[in-house]
């Protein structure tokens, strides 16, 4: 090669080194944006609740499947204390010792008649409020968090307020009718794709049976969610009845990656109702975790390798019709890196599609490090450059 086309393709290097880089061409997002999927056509069963909602809870998702009156204020009753279990487990330490006070003996309904000084812990506690419903435990775990009913309650609105909740309001923690406590099918089945991501929820909500207390004041705790021993994949959830509110239900089932959170008020046929929403779900909708076939590289400059590989950083999870049409994706990724390059470092994104709608994206990073070449002296480079 003669001289000149030396100095002109070291040139041209230098160029395509300034150059913009393809993301920055083509307007990438910014890391961390989200893409809305698009909504799904979804048949539902027949039901019988005045209200009722079916929520893809999957890969932290939150998307309505279906909704009759979801937005309707509604009395809770006892699955209210979902939210009061969820309160209390991010207030306090499960471990955290509680001495049953006056307040909490008697309480009116569903009770593990708790009587006064006895010790349990919150953990323990939690228990009787998920499993057997215990108005009086409910009440032991909100004194012993916030001091008084009316504190607690303001926690949990707080909560309710953190995750967004427009048609939510308590005034107690075990869901027992009074003015001014409410919820929505649409705000409950939120409280419960919320619950269910807490790692201590998820094992209480789920336990079919279990003894809390001493050897002379043991209770044995039976879960009142019958889903939980009838329906596959059943995460559990909490049931709810009063006079006022009729039959109340929030359940959650995941199969091969697909979580669903059904809600019910207002039912007198619950048990049937969260079967067919449920199955329902899992015949029409299928989890499908998108990944990119084929290796990924780009060029490095001043490196001791000329390639770097690089790979998704995540494989997110796309909820689909099970009769959905061809996945398909746009990558968009840097040309080259200039030396030294960290593995993790940031190079594009891909961007997954169905049917034409995106349906979910994941960033690219190098999967290596690529460390600068070292340099000789300048006379050193130049010999170098002409001699090879």
């Amino acid at each position: 090669m003669s001289a000149f086309r030396r100095i002109f393709a070291l040139l041209l290097v230098c160029l395509l080194l300034l150059a913009p880089s393809c993301a920055e061409q083509t307007g990438a997002t910014p890391e961390g944006s989200e893409i809305q999927c698009a909504s799904l056509p979804f048949d539902a069963p027949t039901v019988s609740a005045s209200a009722a909602v079916l929520l893809d809870a999957s890969n932290g998702s939150r998307r309505i499947l279906w909704s009759r009156n979801g937005n309707e204020r509604m009395s809770p009753a006892s699955t209210t204390k979902v939210m009061t279990t969820l309160v209390a487990i991010e207030a306090l330490p499960l471990s955290h010792k509680v001495t049953i006070p006056a307040e909490a003996v008697g309480v009116e309904g569903s009770s593990v008649y708790l009587t006064e000084g006895e010790e349990f812990t919150l953990e323990e506690l939690l228990y009787c409020v998920m499993l057997e419903s215990a108005n009086d435990a409910a009440t032991a775990v909100a004194l012993a968090v916030a001091g008084s009913v009316e504190a607690f309650a303001a926690l949990m609105n707080a909560k309710a307020a953190e995750l967004g909740l427009e048609n939510t309001h308590f005034v107690n923690p075990h869901g027992l009718d009074a003015e001014g406590h409410y919820t929505s099918a649409g705000d409950l089945a939120l409280i419960l794709a919320a619950a269910l991501e807490n790692e201590a929820f998820s094992k209480i909500s789920a336990t079919y049976k279990t003894t809390v207390g001493g050897p002379e004041g043991a209770r044995l705790l039976v879960n009142h969610n019958r889903l939980l021993r009838s329906y596959e994949g059943s995460l559990g959830g909490k049931t709810g009845y009063t006079r006022a509110s009729g039959r109340c239900l929030v359940s959650a089932a995941e199969r091969e990656g697909l979580r669903l959170v059904a809600v019910t008020l207002a039912d007198p046929d619950d048990w049937q109702d969260h079967t067919a929403l449920l199955d329902a779900g899992f015949d029409q909708l299928c989890a499908v975790r998108l990944t990119v076939d084929g290796e990924l590289s780009v060029a490095i400059a001043g490196g001791e390798q000329e390639s770097l590989r690089c790979v998704c950083a995540t494989s997110p999870i796309a909820v689909l019709r099970t009769q959905h049409g061809e996945i398909t994706h746009e990558i968009e990724m840097e040309r080259t890196l200039v030396a030294p390059v960290a593995a993790g470092d940031r190079v594009g994104r891909v961007v997954f599609y169905c049917d034409g709608a995106p349906i979910g994206e994941s960033t690219i990073v190098t999967e290596y490090s690529a460390a600068r070449k070292p340099r000789g002296s300048l006379w050193q480079r130049i010999k170098d450059f002409f001699v090879s």
